[in-house]
């Protein structure tokens, strides 16, 4: 049972310690051993600790991402070319919206295609672009990260299998529950780096486009001469006048009430008058 409480602290104790795990943490800790299984604790973290310092990566795990806008001659034609370009390298288009604004037509896309695509993607959307009011590519290079994660992992899984061994050689209920308790923790950090490396993977795998795309016309309607200008500013004037006696009009009840009001006052200060 002493050995039992030993374990259970320890294991809470390594199970905190694997989650702050870099190159400056003191990683000597005591030795237990696991009832008679004959398996030190402390041999348990060494191997996990050299297996993640001996982690190779055979290639650098880079997250790509684009930003892009520009002006377009034909909105049409080119959402139509970035379309194709994502089915040509087995991509998938995330999102696609277009409006209109004041003067402007415009699509915004996002796309992602295979990382190993990135490039002529790139090249295909860019083709025949004058200019870019904005282009941005980033490249997050999360190499260290993976290796991180599965050496956390690793330690995670170790620790799992050995408080199932403990579970299986619980004496009694109370010994159980705090081991399941234990469990619970460890799984729920387990799933929670493996969401993350499958995150981190599916950005690596398949690079981000965010595109936006518009045309500009010209306003039909709009004063091109000094004459049409004032012309339309006298228009303007007369409306706001039109306006005005409208309004008046439309409050032709309070404006009697208030006439009456000044009616009777002025009444009333002339019959004072009158007395003096």
């Amino acid at each position: 049972m002493k050995k039992l409480w030993i374990l259970l602290v320890f294991g809470m104790l390594f199970s905190c310690n694997t989650n702050s795990l870099d190159g400056n943490e003191n990683l000597n800790m005591a030795s237990y051993e696991y009832d008679d299984a004959g398996i030190e604790l402390s041999n348990l973290q060494e191997e996990i600790v050299e297996k993640r310092s001996n982690s190779v990566v055979q290639d650098q795990k880079i997250i790509k991402t684009a930003n892009l806008r520009f002006e377009t001659k034909d909105v049409t034609a080119t959402h139509q070319n970035i379309i194709s370009l994502v089915k040509k390298y087995n991509g998938l288009v995330q999102n696609d919206n277009s409006g209109k604004s004041y003067n402007k037509e415009y699509i915004r896309m996002t796309v992602r295609v295979p990382s190993e695509k990135f490039e002529d993607v790139l090249l295909g959307v860019s083709e025949g672009v004058g200019y870019f009011d904005q282009k941005e590519i980033t490249q997050k290079d999360v190499t260290e990260e993976f290796v991180d994660i599965h050496a956390r992992l690793s330690a995670k899984r170790k620790l799992e299998n050995r408080y199932l061994e403990l579970l299986q050689k619980a004496k009694n209920v109370k010994e159980m529950l705090e081991i399941e308790r234990e469990l619970s923790k460890i799984r729920e950090e387990i799933e929670a780096k493996e969401g993350r490396l499958n995150y981190l993977q599916d950005k690596v795998s398949l690079s981000t486009f965010y595109i936006e795309f518009y045309k500009t016309s010209e306003i039909k309607g709009l004063p091109v001469t000094y004459g049409q200008k004032i012309l339309n500013a006298l228009k303007s004037g007369w409306n706001g006048v039109s306006a005005f006696f409208i309004g008046l009009i439309t409050m032709w009840p309070f404006i009697i009430f208030i006439g009456i009001i000044i009616y009777f006052i002025r009444r009333y200060i002339k019959r004072k008058r009158n007395k003096k």
